[in-house]
């Protein structure tokens, strides 16, 4: 990352070095495989976070510091670290650092009960419904075991980010901008709010980690622009994103970031199908085991 900041608007960026490449990349995982397993991952936090009843300030923090660990030359590596590991202890050391820490037990368990359906993509109603508690039940010397493990892992993460936690998101800075822009004196102000929200709950899982390359302003304001299209709200005619320290070229790569969303969770989930992504070392060893097998 570049220099450390404490800013409430601006992040600590990616360097052109950690875009290049990343630790697993250069311990032989494909980008695509990469790419999967950080989207799988991504969404394991968020359904953790609603489990948990937490605010989406901390889930998205956990996912970008999640996010963070892998990056660069330097970050952690999916074929060291269990990408299942590091999600558990991100939301553990983010949460202990917020107003509504959660015990290991709890975590423990969330997890436990999240990741025991054997497909990644498969109807979570439908798949809790036919499974079996055995199935999630974490014993007593299991909780101690995996505890440990928790609380090693999230001294890892500590130790790859050099302890910079710090984290500026850009939910504040939308309701902001909508009241500088007087949205809200409109009968759909509300829904503009509401759908430029999930426009940034969207990029949190985008390949193209624009949480990373982008600060807060610019993703406020490109959730903005994709919002008020899609509900139809007028935005002024004048080129008002540069108010808010938004340029025309980052705004036109974020707006088609979000767009393409979509059919990039289609694409992982046509790959994926029924099976599940690789999220323990293990599994993605015996994953490139099994791609050098039908590549020979």
């Amino acid at each position: 990352m570049s220099e450390a900041y404490t800013s409430s608007l601006v992040n600590p960026l990616a360097t052109p070095a950690q875009l290049e490449t990343s630790s697993s990349q250069l311990d032989g995982v494909p980008a695509d495989l990469e790419n999967s397993i950080r989207f799988a991952a991504c969404r394991l936090i968020q359904a953790a976070g609603a489990l948990l009843h937490l605010p989406q300030d901390i889930v998205a923090h956990a996912i970008i510091t999640y996010t963070r660990f892998w990056i660069g030359p330097d970050g952690g590596s999916l074929r060291i670290y269990s990408g299942q590991d590091i999600a558990a202890a991100c939301v553990y050391l983010v949460t202990k650092l917020s107003a509504h820490p959660q015990s290991p037990r709890n975590i423990i368990n969330v997890f436990g009960y999240l990741t025991a359906p054997s497909s990644t993509f498969s109807n979570p109603r439908e798949t809790m419904k036919s499974l079996k508690p055995e199935a999630y039940y974490v014993s007593e010397e299991t909780y101690h075991a995996q505890r440990g493990n928790m609380i090693k892992h999230e001294a890892i993460v500590l130790r790859i980010l050099g302890f910079q936690t710090h984290m500026a998101l850009p939910y504040t800075l939308c309701i902001n901008y909508l009241q500088t822009m007087d949205t809200f004196r409109h009968e759909s102000g509300s829904d503009l709010a509401r759908r430029a929200f999930a426009y940034l709950n969207t990029l949190l899982l985008s390949p193209q980690l624009v949480y990373l390359t982008h600060h807060p302003p610019a993703l406020a304001t490109a959730a903005i622009y994709l919002a008020a299209k899609e509900v139809g709200f007028k935005l002024p005619e004048e080129e008002w994103w540069e108010v808010f320290d938004t340029d025309r070229e980052d705004l036109g790569f974020l707006l088609v970031a979000m767009t393409s969303m979509s059919a990039f969770a289609n694409e992982e989930k046509k790959v994926w199908g029924n099976s599940e992504v690789p999220l323990s070392v293990e599994q993605v060893n015996a994953e490139l085991d099994k791609r050098a097998i039908l590549e020979s």
